[in-house]
């Protein structure tokens, strides 16, 4: 595409994010279109279509940031194709939703605005989109989704539980990687999470959750999963991972739930004769929120090349919280105060460090902005979207 056409895109997608009304009434339209093209596509998608809505603006938001250099653009469609074969959708459904798209803009924008020159334009980036789309969904070798059984639901927090399933074949992760699961109790509503240990011959995989007020899925995870549940989960996405060959050493933070793709990492590491030396933050709000910190403990005692240090927001609990929380135990570091950003940017540049942060996206921004203000090369972060 040439700059005008891309001026063109932008103007008139950021005409529609701009409109209190704007996002609502162009998806409400697009989904009206779709759907009226090919009912069957319906039957796809979960009841309410909140988060759809706004996933479906995320990323065409994405990708018109991308519309310049549109590599990283056709990338993230692809993983967005195959990510989407969990929901049934096929490569022959892009063009519907093509065509639904280009008629909602056209609808939105209104015939005395909706030029020829916009037509021509966004008929590339609709080409573009739904190619790499069908691409994706054509070129993943894995199935769509594994079957899997609760084998163990552990209350850990009042909202937090450690979740573990046996999958009747493994999952081929990576360890950092995340991946998409569906719950009886919500049916067609995946989320994604994190793995808390290697994929192994075995099939087990382990799964910490906290209970997101006012979410659709966690609440079910925490308070209404059973042993014996049978879960789907999806083919594995992104990914965090330790660059064996750069010989930097290693910062990861975590915070919350957020250790589980650090946890995995570190487990497997483990299974390695030669490691790089690695900095684990262990952070919460309060201390109770590091309740894998003797796990962590555990397996630094093991392996010299890892040192786990806690750090805690506030002193004390929340007085709300029921589960007493865990002590350090003796002869770990002493668990520091502070935002963890300001405490890990505190303690020196690492710009000599490959780092990964984990954890909820307030989290991870604030720490990410601490970090490189403190000398941190910006591309030596890493960081995931779950």
């Amino acid at each position: 595409m040439d700059s005008r056409a891309v001026a063109l895109v932008r103007a008139n997608f950021r005409a529609v994010v701009e409109s209190p009304t704007g996002p609502q009434w162009l998806t409400n339209r697009f989904y009206g279109h779709m759907f009226g093209e090919d009912p069957n596509i319906r039957q796809l998608f979960p009841a309410t279509m909140e988060m759809q809505r706004e996933r479906f603006m995320d990323a065409m938001a994405y990708v018109m940031d991308c519309l310049d250099n549109p590599g990283p653009a056709v990338k993230f469609l692809e993983q967005l194709g195959r990510d989407h074969r969990k929901y049934g959708v096929e490569a022959g459904h892009y063009p519907v939703a093509g065509r639904a798209l280009l008629s909602a803009l056209r609808a939105y924008t209104g015939p005395a605005f909706w030029t020829d020159n916009i037509d021509v334009a966004w008929r590339q980036v609709i080409d573009m989109i739904t190619t790499s789309l069908a691409a994706g969904a054509e070129s993943d070798e894995f199935p769509a989704h594994w079957p899997a059984t609760v084998v163990g639901h552990r209350r850990v927090l009042d909202d937090l539980a450690v979740i573990r399933l046996q999958s009747d074949t493994p999952v081929p992760y990576a360890a950092g990687q995340y991946v998409p699961i569906g719950i009886p109790q919500r049916p067609k509503m995946w989320r994604y999470l994190s793995p808390a240990i290697p994929s192994n011959q075995y099939g087990e995989i382990e799964f910490h959750v906290r209970k997101v007020r006012g979410g659709w899925v966690s609440p079910s995870i925490v308070n209404e999963t059973q042993v014996g549940d049978r879960w789907m989960v999806g083919a594995p996405l992104g990914g965090l991972r330790v660059d064996h060959e750069s010989g930097r050493d290693v910062l990861m933070i975590s915070g919350g739930t957020g250790i589980a793709p650090l946890r995995a990492q570190l487990m497997e590491m483990g299974q390695r004769g030669v490691n790089p030396r690695v900095h684990l933050f262990l952070a919460g709000h309060s201390p109770c929120d590091l309740y894998d910190v003797h796990n962590m403990w555990q397996l630094s005692l093991s392996n010299p090349w890892l040192t786990v240090i806690p750090v805690c927001e506030s002193e004390t609990d929340p007085w709300w919280n029921s589960q007493p929380a865990p002590e350090p135990p003796p002869g770990m570091h002493h668990r520091l105060i502070g935002p963890i950003g300001e405490v890990v940017a505190g303690l020196g540049a690492w710009s000599d460090r490959q780092v990964q942060i984990a954890g909820a996206p307030a989290m991870i921004n604030a720490t990410r902005r601490a970090l490189i203000a403190g000398g941190t090369p910006a591309d030596q972060i890493q960081t995931d979207p779950v």
